[in-house]
């Protein structure tokens, strides 16, 4: 595309036809003129392509997974795939090598967040890398300068990532407790502690949170979402709730389980029907009474009413380690137990496998639509975007 075509058609025209480019297409026209450069590097434009109206079919899987390469060490790799037909995953683009994230802490403590706003977080509440799969681009952030003097130890209770729709920020947070032994070798828990990094500034802050009590946390894989401008994690009994505008913390009822489950089940967050959605899947494996091998699909219908919870389904005899996401509103993504990607037609109620592996409870997905966000640099001595 040049100049002098760009200015033979009509200016809503141009937008019109490159808001249906692939991304990779729009990436070379940048390289045409100044025109293209200048009108793809706006604001405005990004802002466009991001949410122009798309369908399910312009959707993609982004497939997170580990594998051990030597003692304590371990290779993370991007996969990326798309859908044909209704049961399809196809891999479209070579598998990618992830930076930074290489040790078993990573493989057992990390969360993949997103899309928000075009960008995806992959955490393990040490690092934190901020990316886009469509443009290849991404960060490793800064780690925070906040710590407690020798003797304290640090835990992770929770992570997150999201978008301040008020300031026009993305934001990270991390909740921890510092920990120390007491005289007779018990542990004790000194402090909450709650910091926000926001990514335009380059700055990592300090939350208090006056009197808010929180919950006890569960650190399980999948067991976070950011949804509606409020980041969300399983609790004790509970959904903790983080505004990433007001900065206020909330509590939301879970559903009644079914009274079936032997143990307290496992949970994890996914979007089903653009809802809020928790699945249920047993804790114990492998389970002995198989009437007790099911799961329970729960879908807030209106978000935030405890009595919108609807019951969507119960499955009984997957062999699911961990729920992964929901994919065209009827493909339950899945890791088994030996390892291997699955997934299960809610509709068809089929199963299929695929060839796909990652070490035990390594695999994480989020779906995610191809679009042009940037990165945010942050201040001049901040970390700096890279290629991946």
């Amino acid at each position: 595309m040049s100049d002098g075509f760009t200015k033979k058609l009509a200016y809503d025209v141009v937008i019109c036809i490159l808001l249906r480019l692939p991304v990779k297409s729009l990436l070379r026209f940048k390289c045409v003129s100044k025109t293209c450069y200048t009108l793809l590097q706006s604001s405005s434009f990004i802002n466009l392509h991001l949410n122009h109206t798309t369908t399910v079919t312009d959707e993609f899987v982004l497939l997170k997974r580990s594998f051990k390469e030597d003692v304590n060490k371990y290779k993370t790799v991007f996969s990326f795939f798309s859908g044909d037909g209704e049961d399809y995953v196809n891999p479209f683009f070579s598998d990618i090598d992830v930076p930074h994230m290489m040790g078993d802490y990573s493989l057992i403590f990390d969360q993949l967040i997103g899309p928000c706003n075009g960008l995806i977080a992959l955490m393990d509440g040490l690092r934190t890398v901020i990316f886009n799969p469509s443009t290849r681009n991404i960060r490793l952030l800064p780690p925070s300068p906040f710590d407690r003097p020798k003797g304290f130890h640090r835990y992770n209770k929770c992570i997150g990532f999201g978008f301040d729709s008020i300031v026009n920020d993305y934001k990270v947070i991390r909740i921890s407790e510092f920990l120390k032994d007491d005289l007779y070798g018990n542990v004790e828990v000194e402090e909450e502690n709650v910091e926000i990094y926001e990514l335009g500034i380059d700055c990592w802050r300090e939350l208090d949170y006056v009197d808010q009590e929180l919950p006890i946390m569960h650190w399980l894989p999948c067991s976070q979402m950011f949804y509606k401008g409020t980041c969300h994690w399983i609790a004790e009994r509970a959904i903790l709730c983080f505004d990433m505008s007001t900065e206020i913390f909330r509590n939301m009822r879970m559903p009644d389980i079914c009274p079936n489950f032997r143990c307290e089940p496992y949970y994890s967050l996914v979007i089903l029907n653009e809802s809020l959605t928790l699945i249920c899947y047993p804790s114990v494996v492998p389970v002995i009474d198989p009437t007790e091998d099911l799961i329970e699909i729960w879908i807030m219908k209106d978000y935030d009413l405890y009595e919108s919870w609807i019951k969507k389904c119960i499955i009984r005899d997957l062999p699911i380690e961990i729920p992964l996401a929901v994919w065209k509103d009827n493909l339950l993504l899945f890791q088994n137990r030996r390892g291997f990607l699955m997934t299960y037609n809610l509709k068809a109620d089929d199963v299929m496998e695929f060839n796909l592996h990652g070490c035990s409870q390594s695999m994480r997905v989020t779906i995610y639509k191809e679009n042009m966000a940037k990165i945010p640099r942050g201040s001049e001595n901040g970390t700096q975007v890279q290629k991946f």
